[in-house]
């Protein structure tokens, strides 16, 4: 298998998708997604609560590490109490804020534990939520909440190396980094992932040309991103080993709102509507990814077919009288994005085209910045313009999308929207999921008519598969590939 570096495979000192490949491989969380994008059961036996507050799990018991030591509720508590503890610096340390206890392990003289996890049982875990939470049950799907052994704990150095996990694979040898990492199937496992091949190499690229070279050659069995620009040519030659499939990445053009020229809600709308997104589609992704219709991607449930109408339909005549009645912009527009993709800049200077011919933007420029300092960027607030953002699920709930990327106290676009937040935690309380889903909607009814951030296209994942495997099945989540069921030839 090929992919980018992962950062590290500590579960909780990682959001990268690249690390994600393999530690999902490596653990057995608590619970999994099914082929739906629900959460099921897998290391639980089960995880239940009355009020979606106090939470109930129940952990499997005869399940062990792959050094033998039994897979128990401290086993999870230990993990999380580690990836919680803020002078830890764990990467994914904000996954465990909704815990009780959480505020106190990441301010002047931390805590050590949780305060809301409880081992209540060799086997039984009791977790207290800071609010109530209805998706709690996927966010145990997250990477991060893999349970630990006791020696990986002692020297999480020597554990990112080589990790002991629960899951149906184990390392064989240690992390070679910048080259391979390569596991085996762990005899003891006892779960219902049994891999039905006797392992799996992922091999690291630095570049997604040199990684589709290869599997054309067939030095590698499944490449999960096939470059856009490679895409023509790899249907033509693959054929059925093209594998296509929709995914929950979705691209948004966010705005500064703390910069008053993008304080009128009617100028983004303008913005929005002057963007022709199939004609971007066709021009830069061969007409394969999916023009957005809402602010949620199709897999994920709540999406809603043309929840955003108008405001996301090409229409320059529409588009110039809404920027009319804004007053118009003045001053240089600088538009950002990384280096991470070359597609960003070409369908930036397209955007850039579209807003001087339909809105008679004139002064725009580029600002194109490395990946590795983009995001913090983002984060201190320095962009002076629109930019382009993405979310990539990590669990399949609306909540995941519009909490992170719209709550006043998380996006990056300065907004707020008391109604908004309210909906919102409407939503994480409601025991019913279809009840849930109605609050989701109409906060996402607000955010459309507001439009601090403008949804683009979902991407489409293009992957490829060599002569030498079947049973090639690529996930539209943060797990990606299913290693445990592909068969070599």
């Amino acid at each position: 298998m090929g992919h980018p570096e992962p950062d590290h495979l500590v579960p909780a000192d990682t959001t990268s998708s690249y690390s994600f490949d393999v530690i999902s491989e490596l653990f057995d969380n608590l619970m999994t997604l099914d082929a739906g994008g629900k959460a099921v059961p897998l290391a639980a036996e089960s995880v239940t609560s009355d009020d979606q507050r106090v939470w109930t799990i129940k952990v499997r018991s005869g399940r062990r590490f792959h050094n033998g030591e039994a897979v128990t509720a401290r086993s999870f508590a230990d993990a999380w109490n580690n990836a919680a503890y803020g002078p830890g610096g764990m990467a994914a340390n904000a996954y465990f804020s909704y815990i009780e206890g959480h505020e106190e392990m990441n301010r002047g003289n931390a805590a050590k534990t949780l305060s809301g996890v409880e081992v209540a049982g060799p086997y039984l875990l009791r977790v207290t939520l800071d609010e109530p939470f209805g998706q709690f049950p996927l966010l145990l799907t997250y990477p991060a909440y893999a349970p630990m052994p006791k020696a990986g704990l002692k020297d999480l150095k020597a554990f990112d190396e080589h990790p002991i996990g629960n899951g149906p694979y184990m390392m064989d040898g240690d992390w070679k980094r910048n080259r391979e990492i390569e596991l085996v199937p762990f005899p003891g496992y006892a779960g219902p992932r049994k891999p039905r091949n006797k392992g799996v190499t992922w091999k690291s690229y630095s570049s997604a040309d040199t990684a589709y070279t290869d599997l054309r050659a067939g030095r590698i069995d499944v490449l999960q991103t096939i470059p856009s620009a490679k895409v023509p040519e790899a249907k033509r030659l693959l054929g059925d080993r093209f594998l296509a499939r929709r995914t929950g990445t979705v691209d948004y053009l966010g705005f500064p709102l703390w910069d008053r020229r993008f304080a009128d809600a009617d100028l983004r709308k303008a913005i929005s509507m002057a963007i022709d997104r199939e004609g971007i589609d066709k021009a830069v992704y061969n007409g394969d990814f999916f023009p957005a219709d809402s602010l949620l991607p199709a897999i994920v449930d709540g999406h809603r077919p043309n929840a955003c109408g108008e405001l996301c339909t090409y229409n320059p005549g529409k588009a110039r009288s809404l920027f009319e009645k804004a007053g118009g912009f003045r001053g240089t527009l600088e538009l950002y994005f990384s280096n991470a993709q070359p597609t960003y800049a070409q369908w930036m200077r397209i955007v850039a085209n579209s807003l001087r011919d339909n809105l008679g933007i004139r002064d725009i420029r580029f600002r194109q910045v490395p990946a590795s300092d983009y995001f913090s960027m983002l984060r201190q607030r320095k962009e002076k313009g629109p930019y382009r953002q993405n979310w990539e699920a990590d669990y399949p709930s609306p909540q995941n999308y519009l909490e992170n990327m719209l709550g006043s106290d998380n996006n990056r676009m300065g907004w707020t929207n008391k109604e908004f937040d309210d909906l919102i935690a409407k939503a994480k309380r409601a025991a019913d999921q279809r009840e849930a889903l109605g609050f989701y909607n109409r906060a996402e009814d607000i955010a459309i008519r507001e439009m601090p951030l403008i949804p683009l296209w979902t991407w489409a994942g293009q992957a490829g598969r060599s002569r030498n495997v079947d049973n090639v099945t690529i996930t539209p989540y943060a797990t990606g590939l299913i290693a445990t069921e592909v068969t070599v030839r």
